[in-house]
């Protein structure tokens, strides 16, 4: 019995062995760059910005809230709000960061900012050739090199995009309707009061 024991297990490491020669999914050497191992969907590595619109910075989803700029555990998020509004890819007039930067060498990828931003606008990205020679500047992610299409995003996270464009687009229907039942009664002239009427003075 101890002996076919040996022989079984030799029959299955010899079949491993021979077959992470031929088998290319077995294959432990990947040759990068030419070739690269395809990433999973849940990997991330540093935030970007997400903007609806052909115009990165017309169609930017971030209104300057800041609330990711103070969750940032290594404080790595730096905004500027803006002093004046501009309509957003919805046409509702917005605050939108002047400066918004993050310095990638400083960030850890924990992903508080994606999970606190009320505007989906902030999320991870799976770009992860960001070596630099410089240690300092050349980190620094600034606004037009975080903001990214919402294609992209589709492209790279397909699932969750799908579940984000479901809650925008219900938002933005619940707000329609909003807008829609408000009009009327904004539109409707004010009933003018009834007079009292006269009493009769008694003699």
């Amino acid at each position: 019995m101890v002996g076919t024991g040996i022989l079984k297990g030799m029959a299955v490491t010899a079949r491993n062995f021979v077959g992470s020669y031929f088998d290319k999914e077995r294959l432990i050497t990947v040759q990068y760059p030419e070739e690269r191992s395809p990433l999973p969907e849940n990997y991330r590595n540093f935030p970007f910005l997400i903007y609806d619109t052909d115009d990165p910075e017309a169609g930017l989803r971030c209104v300057a809230c800041k609330i990711c700029e103070k969750e940032c555990p290594p404080q790595c998020i730096y905004i500027v709000k803006s002093e004046d509004k501009k309509p957003d890819y919805m046409g509702k007039p917005q605050f939108y960061p002047k400066i918004f930067d993050i310095d990638v060498s400083v960030c850890m990828s924990c992903q508080i900012c994606v999970e606190v931003c009320p505007f989906e606008a902030i999320k991870m990205d799976k770009e992860f050739e960001l070596s630099r020679r410089e240690r300092f500047d050349a980190l620094l992610m600034r606004k037009d090199d975080l903001a990214k299409s919402n294609d992209y995003y589709r492209r790279i996270s397909p699932t969750d995009a799908a579940q984000v464009d479901a809650k925008l687009a219900a938002a933005a229907e619940a707000a329609a309707k909003r807008k829609a039942a408000a009009a009327p009664a904004a539109s409707k002239p004010a009933t003018p009061a009834a007079s009292p009427a006269p009493t009769r003075a008694s003699s």
